[in-house]
Formats: structure tokens, sequence, C-alpha cells
């Protein structure tokens, strides 16, 4: 095959969800609901703590961030899939893809850096009480909101221009439903090997710093629950963190699971499942995980339907 570069051909084809015609109504519809649900799911957490006075702490700060970024995350994939099946048409531009590209792995990395920042919240909120309100000061807040989009914008800044100085084969099928970078790689003729490390380092480093402080935050967590007397007691502080827990199992469980099948060439088939629960299953659970196990989001979603109620 003769390696041609980036200047010498216009498109790729995107095959993943959309290869069997007899299977495209029904992946239509899905994804369709799914998208939809997660987007009113997400909007309704926003307008809520935007809306309720109760939740203007820092986090509900954080979660009406996590949601705006959520419906980011999936508006970067699920719209592009739902055309092509439409419209029968596979390709996807160069250009266009590696925007997607370049987008989906700022909102996958801001979705890792706040959950890091509600996990220093939890730890704060339980370990620290008295200092919580000096600690975790609105300005504080806006700070590391505002530090985790700067890193995540900074990221993939390396691995796109990577791709812009690869040659591709005269193949140019994507195994997945977007532009993955994983994906996009084992299309290159290019020696490949620095893109890859350059991954690895990368994500390794990320998802190390974040990790490393989720749990640093719940080991002072748990500590500081187990001089709890009372069963009661202990119950109470540790409910405040069981959703977030819960979300952040799912969107580090998945994505290990999409980079450890993306290193295989074998896995093609795995990696996307992994990436459509990464990328799109997974923002559209959080509304229900933090709507069903808190209270207080359940109190205001029924004051603000009150309301518009009353107004009308």
């Amino acid at each position: 095959m003769i390696p041609r570069n980036q200047t010498q051909f216009s498109e790729f084809i995107l095959l993943r969800f959309s290869e069997q015609p007899d299977q495209q109504g029904p992946l239509f519809g899905l994804f369709l609901g799914m998208y939809l649900v997660t987007v009113v799911g997400n909007l309704l957490i926003i307008l809520t703590i935007g809306s309720d006075s109760h939740l203007h702490t820092p986090m509900y700060f954080f979660l009406s961030n996590l949601s705006f970024v959520d419906i980011c995350l999936v508006s970067t994939t699920v719209p592009k899939m739902l055309m092509s099946i439409l419209t029968q048409n596979k390709a996807i531009s160069y250009t266009d893809c590696l925007i997607q590209m370049f987008f989906f792995m700022v909102f996958a990395s801001v979705d890792n850096f706040l959950l890091t920042a509600m996990a220093y919240d939890r730890f704060v909120a339980i370990c620290h009480p008295l200092r919580y309100t000096t600690i975790m000061s609105p300005h504080f807040c806006f700070l590391l909101v505002l530090l985790s989009w700067i890193v995540s914008f900074l990221n993939p800044i390396p691995h796109c221009l990577m791709v812009t100085r690869l040659f591709f084969c005269t193949n140019h099928e994507i195994q997945h439903f977007f532009c993955d970078l994983a994906e996009v790689l084992k299309l290159s003729c290019s020696d490949t090997l620095i893109s890859y490390m350059l991954i690895y380092f990368v994500s390794g480093l990320v998802s190390f710093l974040s990790l490393t402080g989720i749990f640093f935050s719940y080991s002072q967590i748990c500590s500081s629950i187990l001089k709890v007397p009372s069963a009661a007691g202990k119950y109470k502080a540790f409910s405040t963190c069981g959703s977030h827990l819960s979300v952040v199992t799912l969107f580090y469980g998945t994505g290990f699971g999409v980079y450890f099948s993306s290193s295989s060439s074998h896995s093609s088939w795995k990696s996307t499942v992994a990436s459509a629960m990464y990328a799109v299953v997974i923002p559209m659970l959080n509304p229900f995980i933090y709507t069903l196990r808190n209270r207080d989001i359940k109190d205001a979603i029924r004051r603000l339907i009150s309301r518009i109620g009353s107004s009308q």
C-alpha cells in the first residue's frame, strides 16, 4: 500500500454501529433516546442548581459543571453518528475528524479533573467541616474549574499535532463510531511508536494524578468516618459520597477498559463497546445517580417543577 498524508485524501470512513443495514433503525432509536435523555437530564440538573439558592454550594457548583461537560461530551460523538445513520453516509472529513478527536479528549479530560475536585470537596467537608467555607470559597472553586479547562485544552494539542504529521495508507476505514485517537493511529503507515508512547504517558499521568487525589481524599474520609462513634453518624457522613463514588467507578472502569482494549489490534469491537459506555452511557446515567441518591436535588427539582406549574 502506498502511504498518503493528509494533503492527499479528504475523509475517513466510520464503520461501527452503522455497518449492518438491518440494525440501523434500532441503533438510531437507541442512541437518539440515550442522547435526548442525557441532554434533558443534565440540563435539568443545571437548571435546578442554578434556580435554587439552597444548592449554591461548592459540591453542586462542581456537579452543574460536570453536567454541562457531559452534554458537551455526548454531543461530540452522537449527533454525527445519528446523521451518518440517517443519510447512509459513513464518511467524516479529515478536518472534522481532527476536531471531533480534539474536543472529545478535552471534555473527557475536564470530566476527569472535575471528579477529582469533587472528591477534594467531600474531603474538606467531612475532614475539615469548620474550615469548609473558608477553604472551598467561590474564588477557589472557580479557579479549580478554570484550571481544569485550561489543562484539558492543552492536553490534546500534542496528540492532534502528531496525527497531522502521519502518513495514512489506502485504508481509511475507522473501526469505531467516532474518531478515536487510538483507532486513527492504527490506519497510519508511519511509525506510530512515539504517538502511542505519548498517548499512554499523558493518559497515564493525568489518570495517576487524578486517582491519587481521589484515593487520598477518600482515605482521609474513611479515616475520619471510622472515628465517628455512632453507626447513624457514619452512614450520614458516607452517604454524601455515595453518588460520587458510583460515578468515579463507572468513569474510570470504562475509561481503563477503552485503553486496554484499544491496545490490541484484535479487539476493535470491545473497544467500541467500552467507548460507547464511556462516551454515551455514563453521561446519561450521571443525572440519575445524583438525583436518585440525593434528597436535596430531588426536593429542588420538585420546587422547580412546582414554580413552572404555578407560573402557567
